[in-house]
């Protein structure tokens, strides 16, 4: 097993108190996070890897692989589970957290994963391929009337009247929350479940949701069946979409994460790889350019070090 040494690190200037700086803060635990993490570690680099549940990985549900060579007729979730068990063998640590935003402030990029906060040197995305956005107008209401993460914002909304639309069963606990600040809350689930058991304020209702309207706040959410009048909506995806994460990253005209030969995106320090950075959506493709983008980044982290001596 690699032991990996790590620097400590004190508060921020808001007083957060913050963790060890990681050379490398690893944003997906699919076959391009996993990896790009492996050969952080290899080259002796600290790396955290944040990690949705294992089943939500498109990976996980696939019945059958067979373009990945040395591993023909095995499942996806097999496959995702030889990943795993790798990097775990390795002292890689996994974080199961949800990322909800990160910065970069002079060479530290700074994650926040609910609202726990963690600092690297460098991050790679590895988040698959989400949406950019789920609703009509979605896009012009972020911060006015919508948001991704109810402990982040919930207060906004004591007293008031919000719909919660979750991707996954995970977003449930975060529709609780809410309902304890909120008057009323509507919780559009987009899986399915055959019994939900929420308080007598949360209202389930089984319809898709299509659009967002409003004014200058946002004040309805459309459904294929009808409209509701809200003061706020709540998206709890399984990954937030790359634009949301970070300030300035710039996309190609299909919508995927646009990079170079070394997987840097347009942000210096802040590397993509696997399905996010474009066409084939293969577990060739996706480790073969974790591994591009786990060499470069070490190799970045290494610069700035010896810059700061």
């Amino acid at each position: 097993m690699i032991v990996l040494k790590y620097t400590l690190y004190g508060y921020n200037n808001i007083g957060v108190k913050l963790r060890m700086i990681y050379d490398c803060a690893v944003i997906g635990a699919g076959p391009a996070g996993l990896s790009a993490a492996i050969n952080l570690a290899q080259t002796n680099r600290s790396v955290v890897v944040f990690a949705t549940k294992e089943e939500d990985s498109s990976i996980y549900r696939a019945p059958e692989v067979n373009n990945y060579l040395g591993f023909h007729g095995v499942s996806g979730k097999e496959l995702l589970q030889a990943f795993y068990d790798h990097a775990k063998k390795m002292g890689i640590e996994i974080v199961h957290k949800k990322v909800i935003n990160f910065y970069k402030s002079g060479d530290i990029f700074t994650i926040n994963a609910n609202n726990e906060f963690y600092e690297a040197y460098s991050v790679i995305l590895a988040i698959g391929t989400p949406k950019k956005t789920l609703l009509e107008n979605e896009a012009e209401f972020v911060g006015r009337g919508i948001s991704y993460c109810a402990v982040c914002d919930g207060m906004l909304y004591k007293g008031r009247t919000i719909a919660v639309i979750g991707e996954a069963i995970e977003a449930e606990e975060e529709a609780e929350y809410l309902s304890e600040l909120a008057k009323k809350v509507y919780y559009v689930p987009l899986y399915k479940k055959n019994e939900f058991h929420f308080k007598d304020n949360v209202e389930v209702i089984l319809s898709h949701p299509k659009g967002v309207y409003g004014e200058d706040f946002v004040n309805a959410l459309e459904l294929e069946d009808r409209i509701l009048n809200v003061d706020g909506i709540f998206i709890i995806r399984k990954t937030m979409p790359a634009d949301q994460l970070i300030y300035g990253l710039e996309f190609a005209e299909d919508g995927h994460i646009k990079v170079d030969s070394k997987m840097q995106t347009s942000i210096e320090g802040l590397f993509a790889a696997g399905d996010c950075t474009g066409r084939p959506y293969q577990v060739a493709k996706a480790v073969g350019e974790g591994q591009i983008a786990g060499l470069s980044a070490s190799t970045y982290v290494k610069m700035v070090k010896e810059k700061q001596k």
